[in-house]
């Protein structure tokens, strides 16, 4: 027997006012897993999603090939920005070096001064990045066997029940009334 669908799940996010109990704690959520083909969805719980016991991440070899791209990206741009602010340091040293020779005529004092509040100030000015563990999330799932066999049964019961309103609202399924009087 064929199966009216594949083990593909996709996730999906809606908006907060169209959250709906999660299938597993019944618990509100906005992720949703569903079918490509849109004959099944239901709503689940991100947590649940990377339990190994509910489901399996498929991972996309060109997304994943994306992102390393991506992060290599990334490298090499905190590196030409490290190079970047090196030389702009070492333009500052040359431009410091040219003032002291002419501070040195003013007094020393002077140029002490200025120069502890100048060489403080790059070092405050530089905004620490910190970076944030990403978790990562997939886009497509593969349900265990059990809990696609669960969806599958339950949408079996939906063409059932469906099958069966319209059966109940056709008039000839039901018998006619006898014409003849009692014998």
């Amino acid at each position: 027997m064929a199966l009216p669908f594949q083990n593909v799940y996709i996730h999906r996010k809606v908006a907060e006012t169209s959250s709906k109990p999660c299938m597993v704690c019944l618990k509100s959520s906005t992720s949703v897993l569903i079918t490509s083909c849109q004959k099944d969805f239901f709503y689940i719980c991100p947590v649940h999603l990377s339990d190994r016991g509910f489901a399996t991440a498929m991972v996309d070899e060109a997304a994943e090939a994306e992102k390393k791209k991506k992060e290599e990206m990334d490298k090499e741009l905190e590196k030409i920005k490290k190079e970047y602010e090196e030389k702009m340091k070492r333009k500052e040293e040359k431009k410091k070096d040219k003032d002291k020779d002419k501070d040195k005529d003013k007094g020393k004092e002077k140029a002490k001064d200025t120069e502890s509040p100048d060489k403080e100030k790059p070092e405050d000015e530089k905004p620490k990045v910190e970076k944030a563990v990403e978790v990562p999330s997939f886009s497509e799932y593969q349900l265990h066997r059990n809990f696609f066999n669960i969806r599958l049964d339950k949408y079996r019961e939906k063409q059932i029940a469906k099958r069966n309103m319209e059966r109940l609202k056709n008039p000839l399924y039901f018998p006619a009334v006898p014409k003849d009087g009692p014998v």
